[in-house]
This record gives C-alpha cells, structure tokens and sequence, in this order.
C-alpha cells in the first residue's frame, strides 16, 4: 500500500526540489518517483503529478507543431 506523508513541505526542501528537476534527465526521473512513490508528502506529489500532465500536453502540442509545420516546409521544398 502506498504511504503518503502529511507533513509540510518546507521552504527548503521546495529549493532543493526545484534544483534537483532543473536537472533534465534525473528531474524527470525524480518526477516519477516523488509522485508515485511511498513516504512521499501529499503536496509534493501532486505537485509532481500536475507537472508530469503539463509535461504530456507540452509534448502533443509540439509534436502537433512540428508535424503542422514540417509538412508545411516539406510542400514548399518538393514544389520547386
């Protein structure tokens, strides 16, 4: 069963988050675990969780993005 804590998070330990997920791969990471792991406060992890769905979003709108401009480009090349 998971265990979740429910203690505050203090001032500190949002500092040290924050730099540890400035870190591009070991963020991500860490992302996962703080919000599906056990000891975890309440707050971090879903403070984790709304990140990994803004995550999800920014991915589709750029893949969205670039597949709308690529073949945009890709029309434009094959003409000529």
């Amino acid at each position: 069963m998971k265990e979740e804590s429910n203690e505050h998070v203090t001032t500190g330990q949002w500092f040290v988050t924050m730099l540890v997920t400035a870190i591009p791969l070991i963020g991500l990471i860490m992302m996962f675990v703080w919000a599906h792991g056990d000891g975890v406060s309440i707050s971090k992890s879903n403070w984790a969780k709304a990140i990994l769905i803004w995550c999800i979003i920014y991915i589709v709108i750029i893949v969205f993005i670039v597949t709308v401009f690529g073949t945009t480009l890709l029309s434009y090349v094959n003409v000529g």
